[in-house]
């Protein structure tokens, strides 16, 4: 929405300026999360659309599952009904788990549905906001006056509301709302095609039926190897039983690793890279002379994991018969978050015809379908572009100058410190922005360490500081994996969590005794409270 549109809209009645300490942008998990932990505030939370839930109410497919056990997906303070359920759940189960969450602990009250953030305003100064703050330091989270104010279109309608806070809280996510699309060749850009061209953020929105009808007798092209382009076309070869369906077609630039189960020859995923003794092997920030020699001494052993879970892949999947193994290593995509679990039926579809793969780095349309940079032509009815999101345009598209241009940095990641705050953005925080193993967790335990910072209960490094502790990060994931750009923590999460502990002042091992604390997985209820 153009800004000369919102001034129009702000000129009409009722839109007075409404003044609170708190407010939250989204009430996706990350949102909900906020929301919960800062209660004591009585937060507004701004969410545009009719229900909680983020992309897993408004991006998920009929057979979307979680990438995980559902114990490694839960609220610290909320265990799911049957937690030692080893399935994945379904993203309707993630969406009545949330809205029970929500409820027991009386969040929806904060929600105001259907409200868009449209702007936001800075009315305070860089220099100024926090009156007694010293030179270098960020200040307090709470100014003690309203420095942000956030412009909200309600129910779609013309009138804008206004409200003012001293502390922003942006929890729009990375994923969502906003699609990535490629790029094309010249006189090959979808208008040309005469099919129909879809994103992945369309489909989601399709019911069942219509979503079967999409697909049913149709030449699909999917374009994407990730999770949501694998489950595409699981769906897609399942419209199509029968003697009169139709193959889809996987067009992949890019090969990732994918997981069939959590065992790895017989052995729990979680001890390759989710205990304190397996993070060892992999390089952290902040860990000093001697656990960087040894972190160098014990490379062979690194790399030799990921050859053991390589070879397991291999043998367990048709990767070769079908052109599928990766050239870069299974810890590459560990450590970017971009392991994949593949649904049951992926390779079962593949062998009977009903998926097909190519392999492209560049590719146009013409008009019966899609053409790769060899000249090889793919007919198509419906091509759906898998292709990602892009979470910093969402937040580009609301923030203020100079804000705005400091949401990405040279590398093309957002700078946060604790993978939540910016060292430049004053009395701003953002959460669902780093991605682990388990999301959920990894917002619920920032968000406890955002509400004792709201609190008071610590101090922020100086500005400088939190500069060079992200510039430590980001030089270990470039490290780690060319695809680092994810802001990814995996082999590093338990490190990363004990420094978040320390500075709450909670004790950062958080098991029994060593053993567990050497050689079991860390999850959210190891940090349900103060130890």
């Amino acid at each position: 929405m153009s800004s000369q549109k919102i001034k129009q809209m702000a000129s009409g009645k009722n839109n007075c300026l409404h003044v609170s300490k708190v407010g939250i942008i989204g009430a996706g998990i990350s949102g909900i999360a906020a929301a919960k932990q800062l209660s004591r505030y009585n937060p507004i939370v701004f969410e545009a659309t009719d229900s909680i839930g983020g992309v897993w109410r408004h991006c998920s497919f009929n057979s979307t599952k979680l990438q995980t056990p559902r114990c490694d997906y839960e609220f610290s303070d909320f265990p799911w009904p049957e937690r030692d359920n080893s399935s994945f759940p379904s993203y309707r189960e993630i969406l009545d788990y949330l809205h029970s969450y929500a409820t027991h602990f009386d969040v929806l009250k904060y929600v105001k549905f259907n409200a868009k953030v449209v702007e936001v305003r800075f009315t305070g100064h860089r220099e100024t906001s926090d009156f007694d703050r010293k030179p270098g330091e960020y200040g307090s989270l709470l100014s003690g006056q309203p420095v942000w104010e956030v412009a909200v279109q309600t129910n779609q309608s013309d009138t804008i509301q206004w409200y003012a806070f001293e502390f922003l809280v942006v929890c729009t996510g990375k994923y969502g709302d906003v699609p990535k699309l490629p790029t094309f060749p010249a006189n090959k850009s979808p208008e040309i095609f005469n099919g129909k061209v879809l994103h992945t953020l369309d489909y989601s929105k399709l019911d069942k039926e219509a979503a079967y009808q999409l697909l049913k007798g149709k030449k699909v092209v999917v374009i994407g190897y990730k999770k949501s382009a694998i489950d595409l076309a699981v769906e897609c070869a399942e419209a199509n039983q029968g003697p009169d369906g139709q193959p889809c077609t996987m067009l992949i630039r890019t090969l990732h690793w994918t997981v069939p189960s959590y065992w790895i020859w017989g052995l729990p995923f979680f001890l390759f890279y989710s205990t304190r003794s397996s993070q060892f092997l992999h390089e952290r920030p902040n860990q000093g002379f001697l656990g960087t020699l040894l972190c160098l001494l014990m490379s062979p052993l690194r790399r030799t994991v990921s050859k053991f879970i390589e070879s397991y892949l291999v043998w367990k999947l048709p990767l070769i018969k079908y052109g599928l193994k990766p050239e870069h290593p299974f810890v590459e995509d560990y450590a970017s978050c971009q392991m994949a679990i593949l649904p049951e039926n992926f390779f079962s579809e593949a062998d009977e015809g009903r998926i097909k793969f190519k392999r492209a780095s560049k590719w146009g349309f013409w008009s019966g379908g899609v053409e790769l940079e060899d000249g090889t032509k793919l007919e198509a009815d419906v091509v759906v572009l898998a292709t990602g999101f892009d979470g910093k345009k969402k937040l580009k598209a609301i923030l203020p100058d100079p804000f705005r241009s400091l949401i990405e940095d040279s590398s093309g990641m957002m700078p946060l410190y604790r993978g939540t705050i910016h060292p430049l953005i004053p009395h701003m925080a953002f959460v669902g922005y780093i991605e682990s193993v388990s999301n959920l967790h990894t917002a619920e335990l920032r968000c406890k360490w955002l509400a004792r910072l709201a609190d008071d209960q610590f101090k922020l490094p100086s500005v400088e500081q939190m500069l060079e502790q992200i510039r430590k990060e980001i030089q270990v994931m470039k490290r780690t994996t060319r695809f680092y750009k994810r802001h990814c923590i995996s082999t590093y999460s338990i490190n990363h969590s004990d420094e978040i502990c320390q500075e709450m002042g909670w004790r950062s091992w958080r098991k029994n005794n060593w053993f567990l604390e050497a050689f079991s997985p860390y999850n959210s209820q190891d940090y349900d409270k103060d130890k």
